[in-house]
């Protein structure tokens, strides 16, 4: 951490939202060295990145079929003949993820075309590095074809539980296939390795992120089942953001099998991130302590409703979550921070500060809440921590501000409504403006003017409303509270334009905390590059699947960026605050 922890800021920019005039339809790692440039101009010194590992059908980065191999849409391709790749068009906004069949197939042609790989020594090398995890990945791939891309536990029983024989004949019967997976996973590592060397040439660290998770269907549950406690999916319990809570569907940890095992596997995990990272977030922090678990059994419908923390025990979630942590610390040159958002029990967050690991201030809810239910000025953010408007879970900071601030989750209200017996269509008409209220949020009726009217609509004691009054005195006249932190002059706008997304970074920017690190999205607001609603500018919808879930492309390719007098402006933020 030593190298790392001063004053700095940074970007947060999926690499299949940036792109180039040379990269095919997405980002890819040649295009990272372009963002490096833009970043040097702004003054930034830290590039973050979610998870870059190879994604399966929903293209989910959180959700990987490995949590080593990279995923191949990033591969760098030059093309002789153009016409070889010939993708779908699809959304102007949105990433066509065909272009991954796309880019296999031509891979598949290039592979075709090498020299014998047994006589390469650098492929052999990092075969041989890399066994842990690659000789288990380049199987599972090949399996995946050989059963029609069926998961591992609808295989056969020989092949789902690691039959020895049919695994070794399989191995003959498909070397060269095997072989191919492996060979991509060489390239990849080759250029996402020269991105990462390019960065620090212009001395930028590359943030990565490493997953709390992995998917179910994986190479790492089907290599090491007994790491993983499969009766089980992950999620996050019910808030006042998400009304049913959050089912992510992956397995939870066997942790004591794990470290049993002198937690090799998290070990080689790092062992790897340190190729191309000089920092790491840890996704989802606090799920080293406990873990939202849901019986696999569930219905889908009801996502996080029906589930409990596990361990069962608080008594227990302290030092669980140190030994964890130190396991990780210990086990890795990189600098770690952590994601820390949510529902905190304080023994994670007295960790996270005696180990000196940085969490997450997100102004949003950077506030008082339980007081003066108000936003925190720039010196009361946390020293150790990571000040940013947005994270790829929300909206970003204008569609937070034009539809969100000063609002309740509609879901969540009504089921709180309906729980207390209270007639949910009655109280929404006489506390929320129905003409103001989009994208399931209720927005407050201005005359809703305290607790003692609030409490008459809904027609119960105050004692038994503890929960809704919390609602209200950290909702209620939203807006304005964050309007005096701007201090922006005249009457509060409740659309966003430039001069309030510059008001905004400057808090974040200006904080105590040690880094703060801004959504690409929010930073290109700064110039009202995302045109139209900017509630469609969203990485993820958490708890859903869909095309426009992690697929968000910038309007622009980084050429033009490079070119944009948004740079300037950027580093005048970045060099006031001391960051540069």
């Amino acid at each position: 951490m030593a190298k790392t922890l001063r004053r700095r800021a940074g970007i947060l920019a999926p690499l299949f939202s940036i792109y180039s005039k040379n990269s095919l339809k997405v980002g890819d790692f040649e295009d990272l060295k372009l963002l490096v440039d833009w970043c040097s101009k702004c003054g930034y010194s830290i590039i973050q990145l979610l998870p870059m590992n190879e994604i399966g059908p929903t293209f989910c980065p959180y959700d990987s079929i490995s949590s080593f191999a990279l995923e191949p849409v990033y591969a760098r391709l030059k093309l002789s003949s153009p016409g070889l790749l010939n993708p779908s068009q699809g959304s102007p906004l949105h990433v066509d993820y065909n272009i991954k069949d796309e880019k296999m197939r031509l891979l598949k042609s290039l592979y075709s075309k090498e020299k014998s790989l047994a006589s390469n020594k650098e492929f052999a090398l990092f075969v041989e590095e890399n066994h842990y995890w690659i000789d288990d990945y380049s199987l599972f791939k090949a399996l995946k074809g050989y059963h029609n891309h069926a998961p591992w536990y609808e295989w056969g029983d020989g092949y789902r539980n690691r039959d020895s024989c049919l695994l070794e004949q399989f191995e003959k019967e498909h070397e060269d296939e095997i072989s191919f997976y492996k060979w991509i996973q060489w390239i990849l590592f080759k250029q996402f390795e020269d991105a990462k060397n390019y960065a620090g040439s212009k001395k930028i660290l590359i943030k990565g992120d490493l997953p709390i998770l992995v998917s179910r269907d994986s190479a790492d549950v089907w290599a090491h089942p007994e790491f993983f406690k499969l009766e089980f999916a992950a999620g996050a319990p019910p808030d006042m953001y998400c009304a049913k809570g959050q089912r992510w569907g992956m397995p939870t940890y066997n942790w004591d099998r794990i470290g049993a095992d002198n937690f090799t596997y998290i070990k080689e995990k790092l062992k790897f991130a340190e190729n191309f990272y000089d920092m790491l977030r840890i996704d989802h922090v606090v799920g080293l302590f406990r873990i939202w678990s849901i019986p696999y059994g569930e219905p889908a419908r009801n996502q996080g409703l029906n589930g409990f923390f596990d361990p069962g025990d608080e008594n227990v979630w302290g030092s669980r979550g140190r030994d964890l942590l130190s396991a990780l610390q210990d086990s890795t040159s990189l600098s770690l921070c952590a994601e820390d958002l949510g529902v905190i029990p304080k023994v994670c967050r007295d960790a996270l500060a005696d180990m000196s690991i940085p969490g997450n201030d997100v102004q949003r809810w950077t506030k008082d809440w339980r007081v003066k239910h108000d936003f925190l000025d720039p010196d009361e953010y946390r020293k150790l921590s990571v000040a940013m408007l947005s994270t790829h879970d929300t909206t970003d900071w204008s569609a937070w501000w034009e539809n969100e601030a000063g609002t309740v989750d509609e879901e969540l209200f009504v089921r709180k409504c309906n729980d207390r017996g209270i007639d949910h269509d009655h109280a929404k008409e006489r506390l929320f403006c129905p003409d103001r209220s989009k994208h399931g949020r209720l927005r407050w009726r201005e005359e809703v003017d305290s607790i003692e009217k609030y409490i008459g609509i809904l027609g119960k004691k105050p004692d038994e409303l503890k929960d809704f009054t919390e609602l209200y005195e950290n909702s209620y006249l939203e807006k304005e509270k964050l309007w005096k932190r701007l201090k922006l002059k005249g009457p509060m706008r409740e659309k966003s334009d430039a001069e309030i997304v510059r008001a905004a970074l400057d808090i974040t920017a200006s904080s105590d905390s040690i880094f703060c690190i801004e959504l690409i999205f929010d930073l290109l607001d700064l110039a009202g590059l995302c045109k139209g609603d900017p509630y469609k500018y969203r990485v993820n919808f958490p708890g859903t699947v869909s095309a426009n879930n992690w697929s968000i492309k910038i309007p622009l390719p980084l050429e033009k960026l490079l070119a944009h007098k948004v740079t300037k402006e950027l580093k005048e933020i970045v060099t006031a605050s001391g960051r540069a």
